[in-house]
């Protein structure tokens, strides 16, 4: 998944945690952590969800 295809899905799942996260595991495999903390950034997904930048998604 390119970085663009995962801002167009953030956008349609942007109201579904379970969505988000698994579109952020998939720009982690691809991309790594510095494009999920942007992302976090860019979608405000830590106000929305509690994704902190540089906090692992793997639990």
């Amino acid at each position: 998944m390119n970085l663009d295809q995962a801002k167009d899905l953030l956008n349609t799942q942007i109201n579904n945690r379970n969505g988000v996260t698994m579109i952020l595991l998939e720009v982690h495999k691809s991309h790594g952590q510095t494009a999920v903390d942007q992302l976090i950034s860019e979608f405000d997904l830590e106000q929305k969800f509690g994704f902190k930048p540089g906090e692992s998604l793997f639990g």
